[in-house]
């Protein structure tokens, strides 16, 4: 079967077993605070296992894009030397929520795997928990007898804790699992070691592909479990693996699911990747299997994150990503020659292969493409960078082991991979000092993990069974009660409580608007709410202190000076969607914002940068609506086609549920939880005051409304009048800046003529003052000169007199600089090393610097080092 049929066939199956089918949610998580990536199938089913939504059926099923590659689940290290890890992988699963249990899910899972799909018994194992004493959870009896109808008591393993629990996280909803294991060798290798021993073993064929998790506890902060109020079901089944095992091969990589990404780097690279049939490959080989499998695995991580929204970035989860391509980029220039970004040319083979299915990959396929093909370019600029750094590290190094802390800099501060630096050194006949590098990762991972540190309690239930409700579209403040409070210490922040109340005018962050602050009033005390966020359908109030009397009645009050500015901001971005669609074509769609009561920014594809007249036209047509005094028309929990058909704009990336709330400005129309004016008048004035590149392909655009306006033009008055007083009041304050501007021009030339003429005066002043050590022409001096005229003239001096070795020093603005020329032929002849000479000498000025062999120059800040560097750099020419 071909995998698009594997897929078919499971969804179809679930289907008839009455179950819901439902789309992926997206990879990045946008409203999670736990969790960068969607790294399960249940991840986005999270509230419905804490009890704090409903599900829309009680039986689900689906195919979920999957990313591993940070914090528990990382096996990023292990992608590509292996033959069945991964960065994004599709999680096929079925869902119970408190309906069926064991008995089902254990039953349907034996007959997709033996009835529909027609796997060979004999090659299936399954595994139940053996149970643990220490947390009063018993052996899965109960699993134990379900399996044993299917399959023989000595093909059922039982597992630890380790392989047969599986939880959430530190706390949460968990329960004992049962997989199932499937053992793909020849038969003479299973007639010689009994695939029963290879279970849980990492065997490359002997492979989990199913693990039915039976939800039955809740872990609590303290580690203690008690029992859920209701039992559920939470199985996965490894798609690509299942792949494998279907298509009678050994290997994830020889599947259809990867066989076309592999056939195009084949044709870019002019390399031959060898299936996992064939054996005793060279080393060399096997370094191209391994790059290749790389490059195939991350780009579809990378692509499928791009489609859902998150562009590489320096931090956060488009750190991640970065890293993702950035290895794929590295194993490329190292291992298969490719010196030009390539990996974007496979984003059409991948958006052919699952387009079908995962439409985003389709639509998104030129945004994608075009970010990938930048950041590769970007990248193999960093690692020709790198090369010249590593050269530079050499030099300074004694000996042939390179400092393991300078590695370390070079991959931390440049980016430059670490494997690829021990490469170039033994290709140069140096090692690297690989405890000292493992040394300083150490170090900066435990700064990190301490910086992040959070402890949570937890939650503290006043009164059980509320459904939390959200009343702040029409509402600012209203009398509410405390239903559950908890604890949370990190590093970051410090103490602080989070707190849940029966319903809230306080809208949580979300789609990009900032969370809402204010109070809590009771009739004894204020607490102040410094921010409010929404996590797995709760929202969480964040305050600094608790109230003496949780119990007490409170009136939820928000601040409503910084509501109504976010506000404004909102629903001027909407204006401005519109208008960017308008006028630089309909292939602008929003990749990011960010709403707050300041300034509003916005990220929107484009290919080019937007012109001052376009920005204009976009201020123009804004504003031409707030002008209108539109009226807001809001739709609220509508179904979500409806709101398609009336041509509300709906957002890639980002998880819509059946019913939607839309909002509608005239013509502007889009799907929107946020909080907005109720007529476009409530803006008073639009200003655009930055536009510039994100990523390839993405442009940014930060904005102003409102007093912020007021206060832009009420500053640009002010500095205009200062302008017109220190120009003596003109009349027209214009022409005088231009006859500034003119006289500036003419008076300059006058000065770098004089300077011409002082460095040329100098310089044959200076010659004189030559000595001859060594055989070489010395001169070392400080001269009454700016930096760049000081490095004018050493230039210029060295050049003037054979195998000449320069040292000059000024001060500019008390800022001591120093400069050195060193002529070609005592580089070549004498190894003497300009970008040496600075860095040493830099130190006794409380600076640094570096160049060129032959020239390099440095700045610091002790003035009073200057005479000791001149006295000093002759020692570099005694020999």
């Amino acid at each position: 079967m071909k995998s698009q049929d594997i897929r078919k066939a499971y969804l179809q199956f679930f289907e008839s077993k009455d179950h819901l089918i439902v789309p992926s949610a997206p990879i990045v998580l946008k409203d999670d605070p736990t969790l960068m990536f969607n790294n399960s199938g249940m991840a986005q089913f999270k509230e419905y296992f804490l009890g704090n939504g409903t599900p829309k059926s009680k039986r689900i099923a689906d195919t979920q894009k999957c990313l591993r590659v940070s914090g528990k689940h990382n096996d990023l290290e292990d992608v590509g030397f292996d033959t069945y890890h991964h960065t994004m992988f599709e999680m096929l699963g079925n869902w119970s929520f408190g309906d069926y249990f064991k008995k089902e899910a254990i039953d349907w899972a034996w007959e997709f795997l033996t009835e529909v799909l027609k796997l060979d018994k004999d090659r299936l194992y399954v595994s139940v928990f053996e149970g643990n004493p220490a947390e009063n959870v018993p052996f899965d009896q109960e699993a134990f007898d379900l399996w044993k109808q299917y399959v023989s008591e000595d093909r059922i393993i039982l597992g630890n804790k380790k392989d047969n629990f599986w939880e959430m996280g530190d706390q949460g909803p968990c329960g004992p699992c049962s997989e199932i294991h499937i053992d793909l060798r020849t038969a003479e290798e299973r007639a010689s070691v009994s695939g029963r021993d290879l279970v849980n073993a990492d065997h490359p064929q002997v492979v989990e592909i199913w693990n039915n998790v039976f939800m039955e506890f809740n872990r609590k902060a303290d580690g203690s479990l008690e029992k859920l109020p209701a039992q559920h079901v939470d199985t996965g089944m490894g798609f690509e693996r299942l792949c494998m095992a279907m298509q009678n091969v050994t290997s994830n990589y020889d599947t259809d699911v990867f066989t076309p990404l592999i056939a195009k780097v084949e044709e870019i690279t002019g390399l031959k990747y060898t299936s996992n049939e064939v054996k005793n490959i060279s080393e060399e080989q096997n370094k191209t299997n391994i790059a290749i499998r790389v490059v195939v695995d991350h780009v579809r991580a990378v692509a499928f994150a791009i489609a859902d929204g998150q562009l590489p970035s320096n931090t956060g989860a488009g750190y991640v990503i970065r890293r993702i391509l950035r290895r794929a980029i590295r194993y490329g220039f190292t291992f298969l020659g490719t010196k030009e970004p390539f990996i974007n040319k496979l984003v059409e083979v991948l958006a052919n292969q699952m387009g079908e299915f995962f439409p985003e990959i389709k639509a998104q396929q030129q945004l994608v493409t075009n970010v990938i093909r930048e950041e590769e370019a970007s990248f193999l600029r960093t690692l020709e960078q790198g090369l010249q750094l590593v050269d530079k590290v050499i030099a300074e190094t004694k000996g042939k082991q390179v400092d393991g802390a300078k590695a370390f800099e070079l991959y931390d501060t440049f980016g430059f991979p670490i494997d690829l630096t021990a490469l170039i050194l033994r290709e140069k006949g140096y090692e690297l000092d690989e405890a000292g590098f493992e040394k300083a990762m150490q170090e900066q991972k435990a700064r990190s993990r301490a910086a992040s540190v959070v402890s949570t309690e937890d939650w503290s239930v006043l009164i059980p069974g509320n459904v939390e409700t959200f009343v702040g579209y029409d509402q600012t403040e209203n009398d509410v009660k405390i239903t559950r409070i908890r604890k949370v210490d990190s590093k970051k922040d410090g103490v602080l409580y989070q707190i849940v109340l029966n319903n809230t005018p306080f809208y949580p962050e979300g789609g990009g608007q900032v969370g809402d602050k204010g109070t809590l009033v009771s009739a004894n005390e204020t607490i102040e709410i410094i921010d409010t966020k929404k996590e797995n359908n709760l929202i969480l109030h964040f305050a600094k202190q608790l109230p003496e009397n949780v119990e007490a009645n409170f009136v939820a009050k928000v601040n409503t000076d910084l509501r109504t500015s976010t506000s404004k901001n909102h629903s001027a971005t909407h204006l401005m969607h519109e208008g960017l669609r308008t006028i630089l074509g309909t292939h602008v769609e929003q990749k990011g914002s960010l709403v707050n009561p300041n300034y509003l920014r916005f990220d929107f594809s484009h290919f080019s940068k937007v012109t001052d007249e376009e920005i204009k036209q976009v201020e123009s047509f804004v504003n031409a609506r707030i002008e209108a005094q539109l009226q807001l028309v809001e739709h609220r929990n509508i179904p979500i086609q409806e709101a398609l058909d009336k041509g509300a704009m709906a957002l890639f990336g980002e998880k819509y549920g059946d019913n939607v709330r839309m909002i509608e400005f005239g013509s502007s129309k889009e799907l929107c939880g946020g909080i907005h004016v109720k007529n476009t008048a409530d803006i008073w004035h639009f200003k655009i005051i930055s536009e510039g590149a994100v990523a390839a392909g993405i442009r940014r655009v930060e904005a102003i409304t409102g007093k912020a306006v007021k206060d832009f033009y009420t500053n640009n008055e002010n500095m205009l009048a200062e302008i017109k007083e220190t120009l003596k009041n003109p009349q027209d304050v214009l022409k005088s800046v231009v006859s500034l501007q003119d006289d500036n021009a003419k008076l300059k030339k006058q000065l770098e003529q004089l300077l011409k003429e002082k460095i040329e005066g100098l310089k044959n002043t200076l010659v004189a003052d030559f000595q001859e050590i060594n055989g070489i022409h010395f001169l070392a001096k400080q001269v009454d000169l700016s930096m760049s005229s000081t490095k004018d003239l050493a230039q210029a001096i060295g050049t003037a007199q054979p195998n000449a070795f320069v040292f000059l020093a000024s001060i500019e603005d008390n800022t001591p600089n120093i400069h050195c020329y060193i002529s070609k032929e005592l580089v070549a002849s004498k190894g003497l090393n300009a970008g040496n000479v600075i860095r040493e000498l830099g130190k006794l000025i409380d600076g640094n610097g570096g160049g060129q062999p032959f020239f390099a120059s440095g700045k610091g800040k002790n003035v009073g080092g200057i005479k000791e560097a001149l006295e000093k750099v002759v020692d570099f020419i005694k020999f």
